[in-house]
């Protein structure tokens, strides 16, 4: 069931109804484990297993570490948790990928697998393991209410792409009442209206001039090719930044507080800030239960240039089962490894960007956001050969090609921008309020969860009625006729 139909809408209705209606905390906790099914369900209900057998597993798990008695026991058990989720992992993701690989090694011929993937699998997976490894490293208790439990790994709103939330963020805020509230669920609705406008006004209008440009990179201009890069970078920002908004704004509506997945990464000026602005959760999974596991930076320079190639080799296969999302995920490894190198021989008082000049700034900008843009090439690209193509296209090594100016882009990049614009005066101003509510100490603030374009509207009645009278107005009048899948509903 995706966001953008009316199928959610209505079943969102039924969800908001049934909360107004239960009696209890305790029931209205039931109604939304049983919405919760039907959300996950509505497509392929056989995948309800493949959702239930990890959560079982790992419940059982958690309770045996936490039982145990000494610590061969517990590694005893989360083993068996580690295998069973990367086994269900591997056969529905990797299975077909490994049967390929080696078949085209020794010269086979093979019919595919025949093995329908899950949606979200990765992420509700990444999501248990988190919990038995915390409740491994006794940083959280394990949950001994089954259908508690059962809600966390299910709850709709982030179950198929993000946020990757932790058993010690959601369990907490399952002593909420859930009594709907009219504060909430306006703060809910402009995250929606943030997500539904970058999902349908900006990125599934830009992949009407990327998929032909990728399709068939020949037939087109360099200038074309470049436009179209740029395009595909912000398409899939908005994409999916887009679900994270409308999944954070409805766990708002209904009683939950999701953490945030993006800080206008595009605004990074080194490869490593962009990863704590990109896809946060995962980059905070990865940070902490794989390349902290491996010796972070604890071994020596050589050992964490290994630590951060290996994470992000990791990291791009998890992405997607192919050679092109591994060499994505490698490009990436490299580029933090090196940054890593040049800012071992920085002094520590320039380090930051309180010392840099407005030119400097600018530099590092222009020249990350170029590197991100070549990667992604990477993982849009569908094969190897396309890739080279788009990137020789790129650099002026393949000439020919029709010219194709297509004017959204040009409007949408502008929007785009002027929304980071928008959103670095809120970070600022929430800096300030900060700091003024701190007594005047200075308090380093990340960016407010309301940062973006639509901290513009008013939050007073009549105004705030027709600005978003006025946005829905918008949406219905240019989005697309067809609305593409969300792209990471595949991984």
């Amino acid at each position: 069931m995706s966001f953008v139909s009316w199928e959610f809408v209505a079943f969102f209705a039924l969800v908001l109804a049934g909360l107004r209606l239960m009696p209890t905390r305790s029931s209205r906790q039931i109604m939304l484990l049983v919405a919760n099914a039907v959300f996950y369900g509505s497509g392929t209900t056989w995948h309800l297993l493949v959702l239930a057998a990890p959560a079982l597993v790992d419940y059982a798990c958690a309770v045996r570490i936490e039982d145990a008695r000494d610590d061969r026991e517990r590694r005893r058990w989360l083993l068996v948790s580690l295998v069973s989720n990367l086994g269900l992992l591997a056969y529905f993701k990797y299975a077909n990928f490994f049967v390929d690989n080696v078949a085209a090694l020794f010269g086979l011929s093979t019919a595919p697998l025949d093995i329908a993937l899950p949606v979200g699998i990765s992420f509700f997976l990444f999501k248990t393991m988190s919990y038995t490894i915390d409740v491994y490293r006794r940083e959280i208790p394990a949950c001994r209410s089954m259908w508690r439990y059962a809600m966390f790994v299910s709850f709709f709103p982030e179950l198929v792409a993000g946020p990757i939330v932790r058993a010690s963020v959601f369990l907490p805020q399952m002593e909420r009442t859930l009594e709907l509230s009219w504060r909430r669920t306006a703060m809910g609705l402009q995250m929606v209206l943030l997500g539904l406008s970058k999902k349908m006004l900006v990125a599934d209008r830009l992949a009407m001039f990327v998929d032909p440009v990728f399709t068939a990179p020949a037939a087109y201009s360099q200038g074309t090719v470049i436009c179209a890069v740029i395009a595909y970078s912000i398409q899939i920002y908005c994409d999916f930044s887009g679900y994270s908004d409308i999944a954070i704004g409805v766990a708002r509506i209904v009683g939950f507080d999701l953490p945030e997945n993006f800080d206008m990464p595009y605004l990074a000026t080194s490869i490593t800030e962009f990863w704590r602005r990109w896809h946060m959760t995962l980059s905070q999974w990865l940070r902490d239960y794989l390349y902290v596991p491996l010796g972070g930076n604890r071994r020596g320079a050589l050992r964490t240039y290994v630590n951060l190639l290996v994470t992000m080799l990791l990291g791009g296969l998890w992405h997607g089962a192919s050679w092109t999302f591994v060499f994505w995920g490698l490009l990436h490894g490299v580029g933090l490894a090196v940054h890593k190198f040049v800012r071992r021989g920085e002094p520590v008082v320039r380090r930051g960007h309180s010392w840099q000049s407005g030119s400097t700034t600018v530099l590092a900008w222009a020249t990350t956001y170029a590197f991100v843009c070549v990667a992604w090439v990477f993982f849009r690209a569908r094969d190897f050969s396309t890739a080279s193509l788009v990137l020789r296209k790129m650099a002026g090594l393949e000439a020919g090609g029709a010219s194709w100016v297509y004017v959204p882009f040009w409007m949408l990049a502008g929007a785009v921008a002027f929304a980071h614009v928008v959103g670095m005066l809120a970070a600022r101003r929430g800096t300030t309020n900060q700091e003024l509510a701190a007594g005047g100490r200075v308090v380093i603030a990340r960016p407010h969860a309301q940062a973006g374009l639509y901290v513009a509207f008013a939050r007073n009645g009549f105004t705030s009625a027709f600005v978003l009278t006025a946005w829905l107005v918008v949406l219905y009048l240019f989005v697309p006729l067809h609305t593409s899948p969300f792209i990471y509903f595949r991984f």
